[in-house]
């Protein structure tokens, strides 16, 4: 396991005992929070002399959202801040049984904005943690107009100056961004961070496959804490969830003093969508998600559906990303080049939130680098720029990304950057990967997809539900049981950067099924390295001149339920898609692989669902060359 970095992990629980070390697993962000709150709540504004509240604020429609002010101590009456927001699903804070402020876990987080010169806003979403509501699906238009009313409830506070701002990772990086949906003036600037700006194409339904393993994990958890149900995060039961509840956490922070309130909200909880439940039922873009999911507009579940209010929000932005980080990546690349909005991005080495290095080329224990202390001043000298009188209100538009294996950052500000050419590699006889086109008027490699094959629970999709490190390992016993093609030993360091494009020319004994392509790097001593992926399943595969929402990389598809395009079996089709971008230095002497699968065991929902088993047959030959596009430059 890689080295966490201290500065930027979850808080440490207040007590060594087994229930408490158990609370880890609901830190699915940089920071969660934690404590009782250190006054009464009421709905109302926060007193300029309190240094931390719980309150409910009503919306439009009645419901109430739990929020935590934080305030910088001994502040004066009169004193004007600007407002940074953290909106989260997974409880704005914990509710420890007599524990003083400072055992708060937002303490920390509070002491770091406060002490910047900000007050600090933590949110319950609507239907989560103490605020009341349900949850028809994640990022719902109602949760989204609830940030902005929280923002107008902001501005109209004593001790305001009427800026405000947001960031967050993960799911709290999506309410950042969607806060500027609202476009209400006086968000001047947001931070979404590592989030998922299209869940259903970079998270939940990559290429139109299920991430099944993930889903269901993060939906079990997501349930509970709706529920409140602190015993079953913690695994558990009788005795020590008396124990648990009577001396230690109490579940979600509550508003009032007696948590009758959170008794409320919880009941209302109930009647929650269950994610995996409705993503079991749920396979194209246009399909609902859940019972009250009915109007059947895709992209209007993530912030790439909303481009055009966002743009229009003239709202800055500084983005963070990992090259192995689910999808996010495409997600902070298509934005870049989509909308006008001032863009800082970084793209570093880095697993779900930056907490351990993601660079297989580094040693197991390689440290964050950037440390947390480097990025979180870098964050606030954003902020300080847009919400501080003295700020100037510009922003550069330009990405800062990490080359894999090269322990080097480039800057640019267009993407794909200037220098690289694509290059044909074809998929040639006896396994090899070759820049010659084929010539034969026949040829085939036959493959029988292997169910069994497996990246394992450490890997790109599993870190962005709180997975933790990414690490693949070696890769050469699981190559094993899929097709491989691997190059020549390269003569010289090549760099790669940018959206490798694969095109398979295949027939399958199956109508449906998932492809899935790793494109990896072999050393000379026969270690071999993951560095990126690619799915797409087989019915999804039809290709669209429609424009889409935001800028992509490689053929464009609807993935909508009437575009479907089932495979003919036995007749050759053609299925082409991009592999998740990535920035890659390939030393000399080692090779390029590409490597095809038709399952991940622990990742993917298993296709065809009927559970037949495709027999692939992958052409290479004149008429129908397989082939993959690497973005390349010789260094």
């Amino acid at each position: 396991m890689k080295r966490r970095d201290q500065a930027n992990a979850a808080p440490a629980p207040l007590t060594a005992a087994p229930a408490t070390v158990a609370l880890a697993l609901l830190a699915l962000t940089a920071s969660c929070g934690d404590a009782p709150s250190s006054g009464a709540g009421a709905i109302g504004p926060a007193s300029t002399l309190d240094r931390n509240q719980a309150l409910h604020i009503p919306m439009r429609d009645g419901v109430r959202i739990a929020v935590d002010v934080w305030l910088p101590e001994g502040i004066e009456p009169g004193a004007r801040l600007p407002t940074m927001i953290r909106a989260t699903r997974y409880w704005r804070a914990r509710g420890f049984v007599d524990a003083p402020i400072e055992g708060d876990s937002n303490f920390d987080e509070a002491e770091r904005w406060n002490g910047a010169g900000y007050a600090l806003v933590l949110i319950d979403a609507r239907g989560s943690g103490a605020s009341f509501g349900i949850r028809r699906f994640e990022l719902a238009e109602d949760e989204v107009r609830d940030y902005g009313e929280v923002a107008d409830w902001i501005v109209a506070q004593p001790w305001s100056n009427g800026r405000v701002g947001a960031y967050g990772v993960s799911y709290a990086g999506n309410t950042a961004e969607m806060l500027a949906v609202n476009r209400n003036p006086a968000v001047k600037a947001v931070a979404p961070l590592f989030n998922d700006f299209d869940n259903f194409g970079h998270l939940v339904f990559p290429g139109g496959v299920l991430t099944v393993g993930f889903l269901e994990s993060w939906s079990n958890r997501t349930r509970m804490q709706d529920l409140n149900d602190i015993c079953g995060l913690s695994g558990v039961t009788g005795a020590e969830c008396d124990e648990l509840r009577r001396n230690q956490v109490t579940g979600v922070k509550p508003v009032d003093a007696d948590g009758a309130l959170i008794a409320a909200a919880v009941a209302e909880h109930e009647a929650n969508t269950v994610p995996f439940g409705a993503a079991l039922e749920y396979e194209f873009r246009d399909d609902p998600f859940g019972r009250y999911d009915e109007t059947n507009v895709g992209h209007r579940r993530s912030p790439s559906g909303h481009l055009p209010q966002i743009e229009e929000s003239g709202a800055a932005m500084f983005i963070e990303a990992g090259w192995q980080d689910a999808g996010t990546v495409n997600g902070t690349l298509g934005r870049y080049n989509t909308i006008s909005n001032s863009q800082h991005v970084f793209i570093g080495p880095w697993d779900h939130g930056a907490r351990n290095d993601a660079d297989p080329f580094n040693p197991d224990d390689a440290p964050v680098a950037p440390g947390a202390a480097t990025r979180f001043a870098r964050l606030v000298a954003f902020f300080d720029e847009h919400l501080k009188e003295s700020g100037s209100g510009r922003t550069p538009t330009e990405i800062n990304y990490y080359t894999l294996g090269a322990d080097r950052w480039t800057r640019t500000e267009t993407w794909p950057p200037e220098g690289f050419e694509d290059e044909i590699w074809y998929f040639g006889a006896e396994g090899t990967l070759t820049r010659e086109a084929p010539s034969a008027p026949e040829a085939e490699d036959a493959y029988t997809v292997d169910f069994t094959a497996t990246t394992g629970t450490r890997n790109r999709w599993y870190t962005n539900g709180g997975g933790g490190d990414v690490v693949y390992g070696d890769r050469r016993g699981e190559d094993a049981k899929l097709l491989t093609y691997t190059s020549a030993p390269m003569e010289v360091d090549t760099e790669m950067t940018g959206h490798p494009v694969v095109t398979l020319h295949v027939a399958s004994t199956e109508a449906d099924g998932a492809f899935i392509v790793y494109l990896e790097d072999v050393a000379p001593d026969g270690t071999v390295r993951y560095i990126t992926e690619g799915q797409l399943r087989a019915v999804m595969r039809a290709v669209t001149d429609d424009p889409p929402p935001y800028r992509k990389y490689g053929p464009h598809r609807s993935e909508l339920r009437g575009d479907a395009m089932p495979l003919v079996p036995g007749e050759v089709a053609e299925v082409s898609f991009d592999l998740w971008a990535t920035s890659v230095l390939i030393r000399e002497g080692h090779r390029i692989r590409v490597a095809i699968a038709g399952a991940d065991a622990d990742t993917f929902l298993r296709y065809p669902r009927d559970g037949g088993v495709p027999v692939l047959s992958v052409q290479r030959n004149a008429a129908h060359p397989s082939a993959i596009v690497l973005p390349m430059k010789p260094m």
